[in-house]
């Protein structure tokens, strides 16, 4: 298993994110207990994971002036260092209420969250279901309908939620991705690398998340 794949020094994209909020159960830059009161009726494990103090938040703000393709990757460190946080606790009592979730602030030129998170949620929900690692992506003010047709309030704040997979449960939310799908019905996690067979670098990621069949339309 990784636990710091990448090292900040070797990085030439770091800085494109800076840092508001290291790993908090209540972030002070973001109203993080009013929103998920709001969802505690769309998802029966919200409840359990915020009273047993499993629900974490890291705010990131863009550091202005950075271009698209560095906060691309940054988003997808962090998505690696959230995913890598939330493995271990999968296999321990109550381990399926495991989240960590990567808050995105500010402004990045030329492109808005949607677009930015875009990239680096294909690839981390492509490496991480294999372990049975779920990877969600919530722009902000964007209107969701559930699976039973509810509308979802809109976030207030655009984030990636990183958890653990429910392996009964989850195969149904990817239907517009069978290979995804079949790969969380099956995970299991032996604390094998999942940068196995591409390089843990952004570009040859980005290049192979590329390749993969796109969700087919619905």
């Amino acid at each position: 298993m990784i636990t710091a794949p990448f090292d900040g020094a070797s990085r030439p994209t770091a800085g494109a994110l800076r840092l508001t909020e290291a790993r908090t159960e209540n972030p002070a830059s973001v109203d993080a207990d009013g929103y998920l009161a709001s969802l505690h009726e769309h998802c029966p494990f919200l409840a359990p994971s915020t009273r047993r103090g499993m629900t974490a938040w890291t705010v990131y703000e863009i550091t202005p002036g950075s271009h698209r393709y560095a906060v691309e990757a940054e988003l997808f460190y962090a998505g690696v260092q959230a995913a890598e946080w939330v493995r271990p606790l999968m296999g321990r009592a109550f381990g399926v209420l495991a989240c960590e979730n990567i808050v995105l602030l500010g402004q990045c030129e030329g492109a808005d969250h949607r677009e930015l998170m875009a990239w680096p949620h294909w690839a981390l929900k492509n490496l991480y279901a294999q372990v049975g690692v779920m990877f969600g992506k919530f722009a902000q003010g964007a209107v969701e309908t559930g699976r039973r047709g509810q509308s979802i309030p809109p976030p207030p704040f655009s984030f990636l939620p990183v958890r653990a997979g429910v392996r009964p449960l989850d195969p149904a939310f990817l239907e517009a991705t069978p290979s995804l799908a079949m790969a969380l019905s099956v995970a299991a996690d032996g604390g094998r690398n999942v940068f196995e067979k591409i390089p843990c670098e952004w570009k040859a990621v980005r290049e192979w998340a590329s390749s993969l069949p796109r969700p087919e339309p619905r």
